[in-house]
C-alpha cells in the first residue's frame, strides 16, 4: 500500500509539473550531437490500460514500463513487446494499421538501444511531439510526462543511462478530452502516436541552453540574449557571424545570460530574397551553430511592413497532413512537396493551422522565403472557464515561441481559431495575448476569427478580439455555408479597428475530376465560383493585408461522411491527396500573379 500511494504522489507530482511548468528546451538540435531512436519500435496496442491501471483502475508499480521477462516457466506476465506489433516513429498508428484507423487510447511503445556515455555529458531524450498525452519511462524508471500532441519536450535521463540494453518506453494516449487544447470536436484527423523523431541530444554539462538571435526594429542593430544551463555571472560566451565580420564577446549575468546588440548592415530576409546567415554561438564547454535571417514585421495602420515596407500576404492555409500517401507529415521531404505546391501558387506566406507544424515544415518555409503564421490549437469551443485548460494552452503558446522564435519566417503568432463570443473566453485569449508578448513582442499577434454584426451585405469587423490582436484574422465562407456564389461578389466589408485584416479562410469543397455546372455542389466548376466571387469581394476591400484559402490540400477529417465524395476527407483542397490540382488553384494562381504587375 506504501509503494501504491507513493507512486500516486509521484505520478500528480510530475502531472502538475508538465502543466504548470515549460522548461527551458534545448535549441535547433539539428546541430548538436544526436543519436536517433528514429525506426521501428515495439508497440502493444492497450485500450483498457491493463498495462498501467491495475483492476481497481489504480496505477500499479508493475506496469508495462517494467518491459518484464519470463524468468521461470511458472512466471505470469501476460504482455511481451518483443513478440507485439511494431510501427514506425516518427509516424502515426492510424495509417500503419488497419485495425488502428479510428482507434483512440493507449499504445505502448518500446525502443532498445546502447549508448555510449562521456564524462562532463548530460543527455536529454527529446520528443518532436507525441499526440497527446506521453508519459515516458527510461530501463523502468519514470522520467516524466507531456500532454499537446504538438509541441516538442525533452527530460534529463543522463543519470539513467546505461551503457547497454537500454530500453525506453512511453505510453501514448491520444483519447480526446473536453478539457484538453484541442477539445473534443475538431475537423481534422486524430492521429495518434510518437508523430515525430525521437532523439537522444548529447551536451555538455554546461551548455548553451536557449537564444534569441534578432534585427531590432530600427534595423540598425543585431540584438538578443544567449542563456547557459549553469546559473552565475561572469561566464563568457561569444556570437560571431563571418559574413557580416562580427566577433561579439559577452558575460552573463547571476542568472546565466547574456545580452548584446550591436551595430550591423545584414541583407533582409525576404521572400524575394530569403537572406540567412551562419550565426555561431560558442561558450567555454559549447558551440552551436545555426542559419539565422534578419527582419522587422511591424503594422501601420491597415499595413502590414516587412522591413518596414508594404507587403501583401499572398496565402494559403495548410494542414500537416502528408501528400499522396496522407497521415502525418514524418520528413522534411515531404513539407517542401506542400510548401513548393504553394509557391507554384504564387504564396509568400503560409498558414500553418491549426496546430504547431513540425521543425522542418517552418525551417523549409524560411528556405523558400515563405512568410509563417503559426498557431495553437486553441480551436472552437474549449473549456475557457477552465484553469488547467488555459495552463495546458499557455504551455503549448510557449513552446511554440520557445522553439521558432529564431526564425526570420515566422512573421505572426496566433492564439485561436473560431472561438465563440464570451466574457471567459476573451480573459482566456487575453492572458494567451499578454504570455505571447511577454515571450516575444518582436512578432506580430493574430486570432482567425469567425464572429462579427451587420448584415449579409455588409460585414462589420468588431469583435472584441479586435482590440488585442496585431492584425485581425477572418474566416468567412460565403458560397459555401451561406448564400450563392455569385452573390458574393456583393459583399462589403468595415472594420471598425485602424488595423490590418487577413481574410484567413475562404473557400469550397470539390472531389477532384467531378465536374458539372457551377452550380452543382462538390464539383469542381463550383469550387472555382465560389474562389471566383469571393476574390471579387476581396478586390473591394481596402484595409485587406492578406489572404490564406482553406486549404491547399484535401485532408483527413472524421466529420466528412459523404461516401461517394467526402470518403473521410475535407474536400476544400485546392490539390487532391494524391497531387491533382483542381480548377480553383488556377483561379487563385491567377489573383496572386496580378498582383505582381
Amino acid at each position: 500500500m506504501r509503494i501504491l500511494i507513493t507512486l500516486v504522489l509521484f505520478q500528480i507530482f510530475f502531472h502538475g509539473l508538465a502543466q504548470g511548468q515549460n522548461p527551458k528546451l534545448l535549441q535547433n538540435i539539428g546541430s548538436r550531437d544526436i543519436h536517433t531512436l528514429d525506426g521501428l519500435w515495439q508497440v502493444i496496442v492497450d485500450p483498457l490500460e491493463n498495462g498501467y491501471y491495475n483492476h481497481r483502475y489504480q496505477p500499479y508499480d508493475n506496469g508495462y514500463f517494467k518491459n518484464a521477462k519470463m524468468q521461470l516457466p511458472s512466471d505470469l506476465i501476460e504482455y511481451d513487446f518483443d513478440t507485439d506489433l511494431e510501427l514506425m516513429v516518427p509516424g502515426d498508428w492510424n495509417m500503419q494499421d488497419e485495425k488502428l484507423y479510428y482507434y483512440e487510447g493507449t499504445v505502448w511503445y518500446k525502443r532498445s538501444f546502447d549508448f555510449e556515455k562521456r564524462e562532463g555529458r548530460s543527455t536529454f531524450v527529446y520528443f518532436e511531439a507525441a499526440n497527446y498525452e506521453a508519459k515516458v519511462y527510461l530501463n523502468g524508471t519514470f522520467v516524466g510526462e507531456h500532454i499537446g500532441g504538438y509541441t516538442p519536450f525533452q527530460f534529463d535521463v543522463t543519470d539513467l543511462l546505461r551503457e547497454k540494453d537500454n530500453f525506453l518506453v512511453v505510453k501514448v494516449d491520444n483519447k480526446r478530452k473536453r478539457e484538453a487544447v484541442p477539445t473534443v470536436n475538431t475537423d481534422w484527423w486524430n492521429y495518434g502516436g510518437i508523430t515525430r523523431s525521437v532523439h537522444l541530444v548529447d551536451v555538455p554539462d554546461t551548455h548553451i541552453e536557449d537564444y534569441f538571435v534578432r534585427l531590432s526594429s530600427d534595423r540598425k542593430h543585431i540584438e538578443g540574449w544567449v542563456a547557459l544551463s549553469s546559473k552565475g555571472s561572469g561566464q563568457k560566451v561569444t556570437i560571431s557571424i563571418p559574413e557580416l565580420n562580427k566577433d561579439e564577446n559577452m558575460v552573463t549575468d547571476q542568472e546565466g545570460r547574456a545580452q548584446f546588440r550591436f551595430a550591423a548592415k545584414p541583407d533582409f530576409w525576404e521572400p524575394s530574397q530569403p537572406k540567412l546567415y551562419e550565426v555561431i554561438l560558442s561558450s567555454s564547454d559549447d558551440k552551436i551553430m545555426d542559419h539565422i535571417g534578419f527582419r522587422t514585421i511591424q503594422t501601420r495602420g491597415s499595413e502590414i511592413l516587412l522591413n518596414g515596407e508594404s507587403v501583401f500576404l499572398k496565402g494559403i492555409s495548410i494542414h500537416e497532413e502528408a501528400p499522396f500517401k496522407t497521415g502525418r507529415v514524418t520528413s522534411a521531404e515531404e513539407c517542401r512537396t506542400l510548401l513548393n505546391w504553394a509557391k507554384d501558387l504564387g504564396c509568400n506566406f503560409v498558414r500553418l493551422a491549426h496546430y504547431p507544424h513540425n521543425e522542418a515544415m517552418v525551417r523549409e518555409a524560411e528556405k523558400l522565403g515563405l512568410m509563417v503564421w503559426s498557431e495553437i490549437p486553441v480551436y472552437w469551443t474549449i473549456l475557457y472557464e477552465n484553469q488547467e485548460t488555459y495552463q495546458n494552452a499557455e504551455n503549448q503558446l510557449t513552446a511554440m515561441i520557445q522553439r521558432d522564435k529564431n526564425r526570420a519566417g515566422v512573421v505572426l503568432w496566433s492564439i485561436a481559431n473560431e472561438t465563440p463570443l464570451s466574457d471567459a473566453r476573451n480573459n482566456f485569449l487575453g492572458r494567451l495575448a499578454k504570455k505571447a508578448r511577454s515571450l516575444d513582442d518582436s512578432r506580430l499577434l493574430t486570432a482567425a476569427l469567425d464572429t462579427h454584426s451587420g448584415s449579409f451585405g455588409e460585414r462589420v469587423i468588431d469583435e472584441p478580439m479586435g482590440e488585442v490582436v496585431d492584425v485581425i484574422g477572418i474566416n468567412n465562407y460565403c458560397g459555401w455555408y451561406y448564400q450563392e456564389p455569385e452573390k458574393c461578389s456583393d459583399v462589403t466589408w468595415k472594420n471598425t479597428f485602424d488595423k490590418p485584416m487577413i481574410m484567413s479562410e475562404f473557400g469550397g469543397g470539390a472531389l477532384q475530376g467531378h465536374h458539372g455546372n457551377p452550380n452543382e455542389r462538390w464539383t469542381e466548376e463550383y469550387q472555382e465560383a465560389v474562389y471566383k466571387y469571393n476574390i471579387e469581394m476581396l478586390k473591394k476591400i481596402e484595409f485587406l493585408a492578406g489572404t490564406s484559402p482553406w486549404i491547399l490540400m484535401d485532408f483527413r477529417s472524421p466529420r466528412r461522411h459523404l461516401k461517394k465524395i467526402q470518403k473521410d476527407f475535407n474536400r476544400k483542397g485546392l490539390i487532391s491527396e494524391q497531387g491533382n490540382r483542381k480548377k480553383a488553384f488556377y483561379t487563385l494562381q491567377k489573383y496572386y500573379k496580378s498582383m505582381e504587375k
